[in-house]
């Protein structure tokens, strides 16, 4: 055993390393955040200096598009013009120096969720991740409206005995009104991202929140007369099945269609809207008799659903209400295509 002299000298000893480690590591740290501040203040004044060049090429690129569009020259070398001035726009837009220009505004959606937070990625990767993790949501949630109703609908022939309880389908409901509210949150942060969709696209979201809120307020009735009472309930799930089936033609064509336009050098890699018709004439022969059979019997489902709220058993005003507010949100299929048909040059906007 040590004296005690020694072992008292051997402590000392061990608190001075200590302290001096401490100390060393104390210094280090003071030293890298003032690199850390200067570099960042550098960064700052060279992201201004950048901001503004990139604020006066987008100036100049619209005036150029502006003049062109006014100009007596040649279609083709118009058009030709205007390719030149859109890729240049797209480097803007969707490279790095998207990054440094002013923030869209969020919105009060986003505002209202989230707060008064910045959801800008900086970095090119992570809003295009944001972009991907949309569209796989989409394909998952398009599988989910098809499978649910279909359980609930073959539960209530199978086992049920054509009685529904109120507890599953007021739970998919719920479901509803997650999915749509999620869908706009995820369309309002690619938006600010630089994805350029639509304004309607993202408010017949809003309907369909709207329309999933009022369908948990109804009340789902059963004996006696139960099939009479449920009759809405089930026009309901139907028409469901039928959107899921919309949701999933439409995700697998205007994804083959945002390839072909990125591939043309036409589209941004978060563009989510566009009208480049090259070479889907024999897909548009196909997806367009099956969506506008869809969206004519999504109106027939419609009208049984309006008469049943009206004259049926079910009179409340919430299947009334939900039943308009299904109309609007139906175009989830029917907004590009109304379109389409009114253009005898095929032109379509596509929502990705």
């Amino acid at each position: 055993m040590p004296p005690p002299n020694d072992a008292g000298a051997a402590v000392e000893e061990e608190e001075r390393r200590l302290w001096e480690e401490a100390t060393r590591l104390g210094v280090l740290s003071r030293e890298l955040q003032e690199s850390a501040s200067a570099l960042i203040s550098s960064t700052w004044n060279e992201e201004q200096g950048l901001r503004q060049r990139a604020l006066a090429l987008d100036s100049d690129l619209k005036r150029v598009q502006s003049a062109a569009r006014r100009s007596a020259a040649d279609t083709k070398a118009v058009e030709k013009i205007n390719e030149e001035l859109y890729r240049a726009r797209c480097l803007i837009k969707e490279g790095d120096m998207a990054s440094i220009l002013p923030n869209k505004d969020h919105g009060r959606f986003l505002k209202m969720f989230l707060g008064p937070v910045n959801v800008l990625a900086t970095r090119k990767e992570v809003r295009l991740k944001v972009k991907e993790e949309y569209n796989k949501y989409r394909d998952r949630t398009a599988f989910l409206f098809l499978l649910f109703p279909s359980i609930l609908l073959i539960l209530r022939s199978r086992i049920w005995d054509g009685c529904m309880p109120a507890l599953p389908v007021q739970l998919y409901q719920a479901w509803l009104l997650y999915l749509y509210i999620s869908l706009a949150l995820r369309e309002n942060i690619l938006r600010v991202n630089g994805s350029d969709i639509r304004p309607w696209w993202i408010y017949h979201h809003y309907c369909a929140m709207l329309m999933a809120l009022v369908s948990l307020t109804w009340e789902i009735k059963g004996q006696p007369d139960c099939t009479n009472k449920q009759k809405g309930v089930q026009l309901f799930l139907v028409w469901a099945i039928m959107q899921g089936v919309a949701m999933h033609l439409q995700n697998r064509y205007q994804r083959q269609r945002l390839y072909t336009r990125i591939a043309l050098g036409k589209a941004k890699r978060m563009d989510v809207v566009c009208g480049e018709t090259a070479g889907v004439e024999g897909q548009l022969w196909l997806l367009c008799p099956i969506l506008f059979t869809l969206q004519a019997f999504e109106a027939y489902v419609g009208l049984l659903l309006l008469r049943t709220a009206v004259v049926g058993v079910i009179s409340e005003w919430q299947a009334r209400m939900r039943d308009s507010l299904r109309d609007l949100a139906s175009r989830d299929g029917c907004g590009e295509f109304c379109e389409h048909g009114a253009n005898p040059d095929g032109e379509i906007e596509i929502q990705s």
